[in-house]
């Protein structure tokens, strides 16, 4: 483990973040300050089939390996430099078996489809039997759990694929499964077991200061739950197959990185591992302290709490902090420390929103045309429609770019609603179609489902607040940070102020950040987030009253076409009954 120059220490200390998302994995790099380096990406395969989504892990592997021997060769930094490494991931759920060879949760049979992704949907009916059960877990994710977490997808899994049941010796989520990887070792993340297993991380409590405890016991699993819902052979062996010990994110693993995965990944054995984050979380830690040095109070421990960080990709994930225990109807959490430590955690979430935006682009008639216009121009569709709306907005004499949806109203919950009224059920709506197929006429959808959006994160934020929580800045990353219009629409739809952080990459940082955690060469995750968080651009709110004015009427008929949809909903059942 000598370095190439010295015997001493490496001439920097680099620190590797690997992200995981939907379609791709990403590597990316940073020094000390959190200054991005270098990063790649490698495609993953995916495989769809109405509310099917599946991937193979070994498939994700291979694309991590080349992802971070991209991003070394690109940064030009040299295996020796690299001193920690953490991973972040979706939260979707691997099957693997005493050998960590896959086995498969496709209907296929096919035994690289080892992984249930986020998205998927297939258990909805299990998610509403564990949701009648009532069970006091449930408290602690908004009272009841989505089909998109694990415990739904395991019963589904039990009661359709009974011989990979059989088979399957550890159930682990992605990112989880990476740093295992990675290290051998098989602690869990506090981040994916509260968040996504209903896992009590509070009864680690005691633990906060323990800088020793390189893992804990699991003594948070509710093995009544487990019975209940028919999944009580999952306690057997003290919980072995989903999580027989814990720890909070960034604590070192095992013996760091093991000679195999080192092998692989193009590093050098033995360099600390942190324990993983889900890839929203890590998004959180990679933003949350990027907050302008006037705002920064090193010891006031409640200024974190006033701050809601968007992580905006395919789906948008709601994140915020408190001091104290909120349970808030409809939104996730409260889930302790599993962001950061010695706070409850808040998650709301919206299940399409890049992907919304796609699927309005894609499935419109001027597709194509407009597609290929953005090409011709070397610019992104999205900076096309922007640049169009802008243009209309000058052409129709408009003072503010939001009034060209006068009469296009868009309720986003195309994948159902996430939060905060936890309706999987819940149906997209596009109000004030016409038979106007042209290229302005999709500018408008567009611009309508952006705002759509936004009103969906600001009926969040309001109910987030009416619980007990002081939300008054928000914080952006992910790729729909980098739009401009929808970045705006935001904060004049909300209110609020909207900070960039300096690194666009943020859930990156946050994985590198759990990187620099486990060298301890920081003492604890916040310290780390405060070294390595910067403010970029900051978004404000229109001053102009008629800007307020507008959405303010917007947001009532946005709130409308969902009880709307109840009543519709309920007319039929009656019809049908």
């Amino acid at each position: 483990m000598a370095a190439a120059s010295s015997p001493d220490k490496p001439s920097r200390s680099v620190f590797l973040g690997v992200d995981v998302g939907t379609g791709s994995a990403r590597a990316g790099l940073f020094d000390k300050k959190g200054k991005l380096l270098g990063l790649s990406s490698s495609p993953i395969q995916i495989w769809k089939d109405g509310a099917f989504v599946e991937q193979s892990s070994t498939d994700i592997w291979l694309a991590v390996c080349a992802a971070v021997k991209a991003a070394c060769s690109k940064a030009k930094v040299a295996p020796t430099e690299v001193q920690g490494l953490g991973f972040a991931a979706t939260c979707s759920l691997v099957a693997v078996d005493s050998d960590s060879s896959p086995v498969s949760v496709s209907l296929s049979g096919d035994s690289r489809r080892n992984v249930i992704v986020w998205m998927d949907h297939r258990a909805v009916e299990q998610a509403e039997r564990i949701n009648s059960s009532k069970s006091p877990v449930l408290e602690y994710c908004g009272g009841a759990v989505s089909p998109e977490m694990e415990p739904p997808k395991l019963l589904w899994v039990k009661e359709n694929l009974q011989e990979s049941w059989s088979m399957v010796f550890r159930w682990m989520d992605l990112s989880d499964w990476l740093s295992y990887r990675a290290t051998g070792d098989d602690t869990r993340s506090l981040c994916t077991t509260v968040c996504k297993w209903t896992y009590l991380g509070h009864a680690h409590m005691q633990h906060v200061n323990d800088n020793n405890s390189r893992d804990m016991e699991a003594c948070g699993w509710d093995d009544d739950f487990w019975e209940e819902i028919g999944l009580g052979d999952l306690i057997e062996g003290h919980h072995a197959k989903i999580g027989r010990s814990v720890a909070f994110p960034g604590h070192p693993l095992g013996s760091g990185l093991t000679p195999t995965a080192a092998k692989e990944l193009g590093l050098v054995p033995g360099i600390a591992v942190g324990t993983s984050l889900i890839d929203a979380h890590a998004g959180g830690v990679g933003v949350i302290e990027s907050v302008l040095p006037s705002e920064t109070e090193e010891h006031d421990k409640e200024a974190i709490c006033n701050r809601m960080v968007l992580v905006c990709g395919t789906s948008t994930c709601h994140m915020a902090v408190s001091q104290k225990k909120l349970f808030i109807p409809g939104v996730w959490g409260p889930f302790w420390s599993a962001m950061v430590p010695e706070y409850w955690l808040t998650e709301g979430g919206q299940s399409a929103t890049g992907a919304l935006l796609d699927h309005i682009i894609e499935s419109h008639a001027a597709s194509t045309l407009l597609a290929n216009r953005a090409a011709s121009q070397d610019i992104s569709v999205f900076e096309l429609l922007n640049k169009m709306l802008e243009t209309m907005t000058v052409e129709q004499n408009l003072s503010f770019v939001a009034a060209l949806t006068e009469d296009v109203h868009v309720l986003p919950d195309f994948h159902g609603n996430r939060s905060p009224i936890a309706d999987p059920k819940a149906k997209g709506v596009i109000y004030g179609l016409t038979l106007d197929t042209s290229e302005k006429q999709l500018a408008l959808l567009y611009l309508a489902a952006v705002q759509g959006i936004a009103y969906g994160t600001r009926h969040i934020v309001e109910h987030c607040n009416a619980n007990g929580h002081k939300i008054n800045t928000l914080l952006a990353c992910g790729g729909l940070s980098k739009n401009s219009i929808f970045m705006q629409e935001h904060a004049d739809i909300i209110g609020c102020p909207i900070i960039l952080p300096r690194e666009s990459e943020s859930v990156l940082l946050g994985a590198a950040i759990l990187g620099a955690v486990a060298t301890r060469k920081y003492h604890n995750l916040r310290e780390a987030m405060q070294a390595m968080n910067a403010p970029g651009e900051v978004i404000h709110p229109s001053k102009d009253p008629k800007v307020k004015k507008y959405h303010d009427a917007k947001y009532k008929i946005f709130r409308g076409l969902y009880e709307q949809q109840l009543s519709y909903r309920s007319m039929i059942a009656q019809a049908l009954s």
